[in-house]
């Protein structure tokens, strides 16, 4: 199974959660600077919808979201252009660009600290339903690819691994999984892991 469309959400840790007001100048100057690997292109603003997509920075490739999907916040990466080479590799770049994401806005002087990333829960989607239907089947097939990747991403420490925005099957949903790792771990680590 080819798994393309990747989307990666880490969560903030921040209470209370912060105003995502701030973010607009703070994606309006990364795009200035081009400061991510994505060709980015725009901002929109979705503060107004209730548990929805929060403020987009639009990009070429992918875009970035602090998005309240899931009644949680955090920063989502949805990779919208295919990609060449193996699943862990499409895996590696979705977490890569959302984890660097979480990396700037954590050290971001005008967020003044507000955005914090927790580290040990993420959730994975895969933004095609063609190449990844919501079937037991999907998750039969991704499941090696998934452990290798997580595995990975946190250094052999142990996970929980569960499908709950799968259950049921519901085709009209995408195929997801929610990681729980065992402890926190700060970003920085997890880039570095991801580099081993």
């Amino acid at each position: 199974m080819q798994l393309q469309h990747v989307n990666v959400k880490l969560f903030v840790d921040s209470q209370p959660e912060p105003d995502l007001e701030p973010l607009i100048p703070v994606f309006h100057r990364w795009i200035q600077g081009q400061i991510l690997e994505d060709l980015l292109l725009d901002v929109a603003d979705y503060r107004h919808v209730q548990a929805g997509p929060g403020v987009v920075l639009i990009g070429h490739q992918g875009n970035y979201s602090v998005d309240q999907t899931g009644g949680r916040l955090g920063i989502r990466y949805n990779r919208k252009a295919a990609l060449d080479g193996s699943n862990l590799d499409r895996l590696q770049q979705a977490c890569r660009a959302a984890l660097t994401a979480c990396q700037r806005l954590e050290m971001e002087p005008r967020l003044e600290g507000k955005f914090r990333f927790n580290g040990q829960e993420i959730e994975v989607f895969i933004n095609d339903r063609l190449l990844a239907p919501n079937r037991d089947s999907t998750r039969e097939a991704a499941l090696p690819d998934l452990r290798a990747f997580f595995d990975k991403l946190f250094g052999g420490a142990e996970y929980s691994l569960s499908d709950p925005l799968s259950s049921g099957g519901d085709p009209r949903k995408l195929f997801a999984v929610f990681v729980k790792a065992a402890r926190s771990f700060p970003v920085e680590t997890l880039l570095a892991n991801l580099d081993c």
